[in-house]
C-alpha cells in the first residue's frame, strides 16, 4: 500500500477512528496496530508476511534468551542465530542472483562454461530496512545497551510498525519500544502538526518528485545515447532532486503519520544539501542509516582507535557496504566506493590543510559538496556502467558532440527547482522542524498546507512507488 493512493488515505482514516475510539484499552490500541501494519504489509504480497513473522519470532526469542543466558559463548551463538536469520534472508532475496551471475562470470573466465538458472525472486519489501532494525536490537541486546522489550506485542509492533516499515526511518528499540509501554495520544498540536508532515511528504513525493522532475531523469537516463554537456548535468541534478523529494518525502510521511497516533520517530533528513563536506552529509542524509552503519559497522571494524590505516580501510569497507545495501549492482558498490573516498579524502584534508570554514566559503563548500555528491548519483541511477561512464564523460565535457533531447522548458524547469531546492537547505541547515512550527503563524501554516493539498489534488503522478522500496 502506497501513501499516495487514496486506499491508503482510508486505511489511515480507519486506523485513526480506532485508535482514537473508545473500543479498545491500549493493549488492544497496540492489536490493532499490529493487525493493520501487517494488512499494510500483506496487500503487496501476503505470502512475504511469513518473513515478517520469522524475523520477529527469532529475535523476540533470542532477546530473551539474552537477558537471561550468563554464559558467553552461548550468548554468542544466539546473536549469531539471529544474524544468520537475518541476513541469511536478506543474502537470499536481495543478493542471489547478484552473487550467483558474478560467480558465473569468474567461473567461466577459467572456460568451464557454466550456466546459471535464474530464479526470478521476489525482492520483499522494506526486507532492508526492517531487517537492520531487528538487527539492531539483538546486537544491543548482546552488548547490554538497551533492555528487553516488556511484550511480544511491544516487540512485534516494533518491528512491523506501519508508517516507518517499509523505507525507515530505521528506528532502535530503545527509541520505539519504550513508547509503547503506556497510551499514547496526540495532542491537538501534535496531531496537526502531524497531518502538515504528512501532507508536505506527499508534496514532495507526488509534486516535486513525480510530476515535476521524474519525467526528466527517465528521459535523460533511459535515452541510450551520449548527451551534450547540459542535458547530462540537466538529468543528474534532476535525479538529485527527485531522490532527495521522494525519499525524504516518505520520511516525512512516516515522521507525520506516527505523530498523528502521539509517536515519535527521529528525523531521517536535515536539510543534506546544504552539507558541509561529506562528514556533514551523512549526518544529514538518511541520518538513520548512517548512524546504524556507524555504530554497528565502522565502530565494530576499530573506528578511529585504531591508527590511520585501520581508520581509513574501516571507512572504505563501511561505504562499500552501504553501497551495496542499496542495491545489488556494481554500480551502487562504485558509489558506496566514492562516498568512502571522499570521506577518506575529506579527513586527509583536515589533518594536513586545515582551514576555517566562515559565512564567506561556507556556500562554497556547500556548493562544492553539493557538486561531488551529483557525480556519485550517475552510478545510483544508472542501471548499467556503459550509461554512467557515458554521462560521467559528458557532464566533463569530454563528449563536445553529444544528443541535445532536453528543449529548453525541461532546462529551466530543472535550474529553477534545483537552485531554489539548494538555497533553501543553506538557509535552513541549522533550523530544525520544532523551531519552524513555533516561529510560524498558524494561519500561514493552514495557507501552506492548502496550497500543497490543492497541488497534490491537481498534480499528475499516477502513484508510483517510492524509490527506496526497491532496497
Amino acid at each position: 500500500m502506497l501513501f499516495n493512493s487514496l486506499s491508503f488515505i482510508v486505511f489511515l482514516i480507519i486506523v485513526l477512528a480506532l485508535y482514537y475510539s473508545k473500543l479498545f484499552n491500549w493493549t488492544g490500541k497496540k492489536r490493532m496496530l499490529l493487525f493493520a501494519s501487517y494488512v499494510f504489509y500483506g496487500l503487496w504480497n501476503p505470502p512475504l508476511v511469513i518473513l515478517l513473522w520469522i524475523s520477529t519470532g527469532v529475535d523476540w526469542i533470542t532477546g530473551k534468551k539474552l537477558a537471561t543466558e550468563k554464559n558467553q559463548r552461548k550468548r554468542k551463538l544466539w546473536l549469531l542465530l539471529s544474524m544468520c536469520v537475518n541476513l541469511g534472508f536478506l543474502g537470499f532475496f536481495k543478493y542471489r542472483d547478484f552473487l550467483l551471475d558474478n560467480f558465473t562470470t569468474v567461473v567461466n573466465t577459467y572456460g568451464y562454461g557454466y550456466q546459471s538458472q535464474p530464479m526470478d525472486i521476489i525482492l520483499p519489501m522494506g526486507i532492508s530496512f526492517y531487517t537492520f532494525q531487528t538487527m539492531s536490537y539483538t546486537i544491543d541486546m548482546y552488548l547490554k545497551r538497551t533492555e528487553r522489550a516488556k511484550t511480544f506485542l511491544d516487540f512485534a509492533l516494533y518491528v512491523t510498525f506501519f508508517p516507518q516499515l517499509v523505507a525507515g526511518p530505521i528506528v532502535r528499540a530503545g527509541d520505539l519500544i519504550t513508547q509503547f509501554y503506556e497510551e499514547k495520544k496526540a495532542t491537538v498540536n501534535q496531531f496537526i502538526w502531524g497531518l502538515f508532515l504528512l501532507t508536505l511528504g506527499l508534496f514532495q513525493k507526488v509534486v516535486m518528485a513525480d510530476t515535476l522532475l521524474s519525467d526528466t531523469v527517465d528521459k535523460v537516463y533511459s535515452s541510450g545515447e551520449i548527451l551534450n554537456f547540459w542535458d547530462a548535468w540537466m538529468g543528474t541534478l534532476a535525479f538529485s532532486g527527485q531522490i532527495f523529494f521522494d525519499f525524504a518525502g516518505y520520511s516525512t510521511c512516516a515522521i507525520g503519520i506516527a505523530l498523528m497516533l502521539g509517536i515519535i520517530l527521529p528525523d531521517n533528513f536535515k536539510y543534506p544539501y546544504a552539507s558541509l563536506g561529506f562528514s556533514d552529509l551523512w549526518k544529514r542524509w538518511h541520518i538513520t542509516l548512517s548512524s546504524w552503519l556507524r555504530d554497528y559497522l565502522y565502530i565494530p571494524l576499530g573506528g578511529n582507535r585504531h591508527g590511520v590505516v585501520r581508520m581509513y580501510s574501516a571507512l572504505m569497507l563501511t561505504m562499500l557496504l552501504g553501497g551495496l545495501w542499496h542495491g545489488a549492482a556494481w554500480t551502487f558498490i562504485v558509489w558506496g566506493g566514492l562516498h568512502g573516498t571522499y570521506l577518506i579524502l575529506e579527513r586527509l584534508q583536515r589533518h594536513y590543510i586545515p582551514f576555517k570554514i566562515t559565512a564567506w566559503n561556507g556556500m562554497f563548500l556547500a556548493f562544492t559538496t553539493f557538486t561531488c555528491v551529483n557525480i556519485t548519483w550517475v552510478f545510483f541511477r544508472a542501471k548499467e556502467f556503459k550509461t554512467a561512464w557515458n554521462m560521467i564523460g559528458s557532464m566533463f565535457y569530454l563528449n563536445p558532440e553529444g544528443a541535445k533531447i532536453l528543449g529548453s522548458f525541461d532546462i529551466l524547469k530543472v535550474g529553477i527547482i534545483i537552485g531554489l531546492l539548494f538555497i533553501c537547505h543553506w538557509f535552513m541547515r541549522n533550523t530544525s522542524v520544532e523551531a519552524v512550527s513555533k516561529k510560524t503563524h498558524p494561519w500561514a501554516l493552514g495557507a501552506v498546507w492548502a496550497a500543497m493539498f490543492f497541488l497534490i489534488a491537481i498534480a499528475q503522478g499516477s502513484g508510483e512507488q517510492f524509490i527506496y522500496f526497491q532496497f
